[in-house]
């Protein structure tokens, strides 16, 4: 199967490559600073078909103002323009044959200079009926960093210490690629958005009541990553290197070649990370037997077991995006690519197990060493068909994508100074999805869109475990905790919608998206075999109505669910430690949960003011518990209870929240921006065995960023971070989390390079404490993923410009951009 997409793919590469048929035209000229006759770099200019209304292709003008372009003959208006510059603009210029512009003159534009430059250095935000779209690209704090840092800084959105990404604190979050699943995720995401550079993201659109046109699932809402891709004519990229503390090195860049028809992009990266952190754990057991009735048949005194890991991560890792873009014609595009990344990571965990008496004496103290090889390998391919018809906005996408993924790990865990014990977890996954999407423009402002979408995906897992035998001195297959898993999962969905505005002020779009899911669970180490089948329908709200160009307000309802991950399902047991033990549970069904977004925005003066109020109810919510499983392990001669945690569907739910944003411009070198979020929830609940874990929580969070030009044009931006307490559930209470992030940058060589200095975690400060409560035992826990680090970067631009010549306004909607 594999070999046959490799084929598919090198045929439309080679074959887009060399398939181009239309002719062009080249236009030359010069473009010039009409007051001191100076030649302009980086001027822009672009051919804008009436016709297809929509700019066909462009350039940039080098160091000396000059620009060489070739274009398809046609009849274009041609635009030249400049920061701070009035616009230059050719009407109606019919292109048959090569022609020379000559001097092209630019004036300054002194009305709009201030405002210019306003947009050129912000963050600039733009609001569309079902989402929020963030340019990330001028954030300093994340250069040399990952995806996983950029999404740490998207107002609404929070990564914690294991790297795990919620949206208003809801860490049910669907993470999109260019807007469909991508192998760029690869099987575990948490360790995929770690290993992207930064420098590789455009854009961050943040869906919190996403239409029909997305996946329902999610139910906290979507992140869509909208990744580089220049469209300029000629060779354009850049390069990133970067160095830091604890020791990390890496290089990443992009690269751009247009020529006619054909757009080649690629963007490759490779890094070293060494990473370490800590867990440190204090239990309690409560030494109770109950009768079957509950009643306390025998008190022992309580005892204590202190655990605590170091472990030292060391991440290596190398990707690349290979991609053709081919305009065969005016209005159609073929673009295939191919992902391929190679990880390699060594974590070296070193668990020490104290146990003590009721009165604090040690009675026993154990040491394991646990050195575990991990490789992760991930190709994907895609191919994306683009058709734009007559009227504008009336198009047929289709895709197709087809990812092959694989991670092994494998660990050898040496305790008290002997190899005890062998682990080896084998996971293969491989994921197709088909789509198509169309778009029928009626009249000048309504829109009918239908499309299909198709995931089948499979996932093996291959878990072993191996004891030494003391009598032969050889390594057994335990079977009682190696198990091999197959999952498949198949989802199948169509969706509708509908979108006009009526008069100037009101716009809505209605939808409705019907999926189908086939869940196959094959366990051929026990014989367990299990199937599931559901179908739900997923309507959409979106409404808006514009008080003013600078003040609207917006509505949104969807239904959404959860769906139960293969590792949640799974029934076999898998250990974080000898005491600890996580099994899935196989009856575990999806959450729905059907919420609605009220949201205002008001622009005043140097001031933006945007917040929303939101409420969602949720049933059959998933809920982690963890138990006493009654089952005990010898830890230097002493019994030890082992606790079970697994997953199990809770009643219901109910979350409100609210959340705001509020930027300030103070002046050209002064900006910044605060992001609050409060919610809380309400969980009602009672497990099978009586166990009741209704709970009520309230938390909040609130980022802060600053932004100020020092003098000699270095930029310093400063971000803190505040997550307040919260309670997980009846069970698990974490607390408070700050950490602050500085950051400084200055261009260098014309604006053509930048270098930045960063510093992760100022007070080493970002640690998890939580503190679990259950009948038989309490513990209390500090678990710090990644400790202080300082980070060093460089990046060279050429023939790309560091800024971008004009912003998109922030008061458009639309329906889908």
């Amino acid at each position: 199967m594999k070999s046959f997409f490799n084929i598919i793919v090198l045929f439309l590469t080679l074959s887009t490559a060399f398939a181009q048929q239309n002719k062009e035209a080249k236009v030359t000229g010069t473009v010039i600073d009409k007051d001191v006759n100076a030649p302009l770099e980086y001027a822009t200019v672009s051919f804008f078909s009436k016709k297809e209304n929509k700019i066909i292709t462009g350039g940039i003008t080098d160091e000396k103002g000059k620009f060489n372009i070739k274009v398809p003959k046609g009849v274009y208006n041609i635009l030249v323009e400049y920061i701070s510059y009035k616009t230059q603009t050719f009407q109606d210029r019919n292109i048959t044959n090569d022609i020379d512009l000559g001097k092209v003159s630019l004036a300054l534009d002194i009305e709009s200079l201030d405002a210019v430059e306003v947009i050129a250095e912000r963050t600039t935000v733009e609001i569309k009926l079902d989402k929020k779209i963030y340019n990330v690209g001028k954030d300093l704090t994340v250069r040399g960093g990952t995806v996983s840092d950029v999404l740490d800084n998207v107002p609404s959105v929070s990564v914690d210490v294991e790297g795990n990404v919620s949206l208003r604190g809801n860490e049910n979050v669907r993470i999109l690629i260019n807007g469909k699943p991508s192998g760029l995720v690869g099987l575990n995401s948490t360790d995929a958005l770690r290993q992207l550079p930064a420098e590789s993201i455009e854009k961050v659109e943040v869906i919190t009541s996403p239409s029909a046109r997305y996946d329902a699932e999610g139910t906290a809402g979507i992140l869509n990553i909208i990744l580089r891709r220049s469209k300029l004519q000629g060779l354009n990229g850049a390069i990133t290197t970067n160095v830091g503390y604890n020791p990390s090195a890496g290089i990443s860049g992009n690269i751009n070649y247009r020529t006619g028809n054909v757009n080649i992009f690629n963007t490759s990266g490779y890094s070293y990370r060494e990473a370490p952190g800590h867990i440190n754990s204090s239990r309690q057991n409560f030494n109770k037997d109950f009768d079957d009735l509950g009643n306390l048949i025998a008190d022992n005194p309580d005892t204590f077991l202190d655990e605590s890991s170091d472990f030292d991560r060391v991440r290596k890792g190398f990707n690349t995006n290979l991609g053709i873009e081919w305009y065969i014609t005016d209005s159609a595009s073929l673009t295939s690519s191919i992902f391929y990344r190679d990880s390699d990571s060594e974590r070296n965990t070193t668990n020490i197990i104290e146990q003590f008496d009721t009165n604090r004496s040690l009675l026993s103290s154990s040491l394991r060493l646990d050195p575990e090889l991990e490789n992760d390998k991930t190709i994907f391919y895609a191919i994306n068909f683009d058709k734009q018809f007559k009227t504008s906005g009336h198009k047929l996408t289709f895709d197709f994508q087809y990812e092959d993924s694989n991670e092994d790990e494998n660990s050898l865990v040496n305790i008290d100074g002997i190899n005890k014990e062998k682990v080896a977890t084998l996971e293969d996954q491989t994921r197709i999805l088909l789509q198509t999407d169309y778009v029928l423009p009626i009249g000048e402002k309504s829109q009918f869109e239908m499309g299909y979408r198709g995931n089948f995906n499979k996932q093996s897992t291959d878990y072993t475990v191996e004891f030494l035998d003391s009598n032969t001195n050889q390594f057994v297959v335990d079977n009682g905790l190696t198990n091999l898993f197959n999952y498949k999962e198949y989802l199948t969905a169509v969706y509708t919608q509908y979108g006009s505005k009526i008069g100037d002020k009101f716009s809505y779009l209605l939808g409705l998206r019907m999926e189908n899911t086939q869940i196959t669970l094959d366990q051929p180490t026990t014989g367990a075999f299990k199937k599931k089948n559901y179908t739900g329908l997923f309507p959409t709200v979106n409404l808006n109505y514009e008080l003013s160009k600078s003040e609207n307000i917006t509505l949104a309802y969807n239904r959404r669910l959860r769906r139960p991950r293969s590792f949640f399902i799974n029934p076999f047991p898998s250990r974080s430690s000898i005491t600890s033990v996580f099994q899935g549970n196989p009856d575990l069904d999806p959450s729905y949960s059907g919420q609605f977004d009220l949201g205002y925005l008001k622009r005043f003066g140097k001031f933006t003011f945007d917040t929303s109020a939101y409420y969602s109810h949720a049933t059959d919510v998933f809920n982690f518990i963890s138990l006493d499983t009654g089952e005990t392990v010898i830890v230097n001669g002493i019994e030890e209870n082992v606790i079970n945690r697994t997953p199990i569907n809770l009643a219901t739910q109910d979350r409100i929240g609210f959340e705001f944003t509020l930027a300030y411009r103070a002046s050209k070198k002064w900006n910044i921006n605060a992001n609050f979020n409060f919610f809380q929830s309400e969980t009602e609940g009672i497990t099978p065995s009586g166990l009741d874990l209704a709970n009520k929580n309230s938390s909040w969070f609130v980022r802060l960023n600053n932004k100020y030009t020092l003098p000699g044009n270095i930029d310093w931006q400063t971000r803190l971070f505040y997550n307040g307490p919260r309670s997980e559930d009846s069970q698990n209470d974490r607390d408070a989390l700050f950490s602050t992030t500085l950051a400084f940058s200055k261009d260098l060589f014309k604006d053509k390079a930048s270098i930045a200095f960063n510093v992760n975690d100022v007070f080493n400060s970002r640690k998890r404490n939580q503190t679990t409560t259950t009948p038989t035992f309490t513990s209390e826990s500090e678990f710090q993923w990644r400790e202080r680090s300082f980070n060093l970067s460089f990046t060279y631009r050429f023939n790309q410009k560091k800024k971008r010549q004009r912003g998109n306004r922030s008061d458009d909607f639309d329906f889908e951009g």
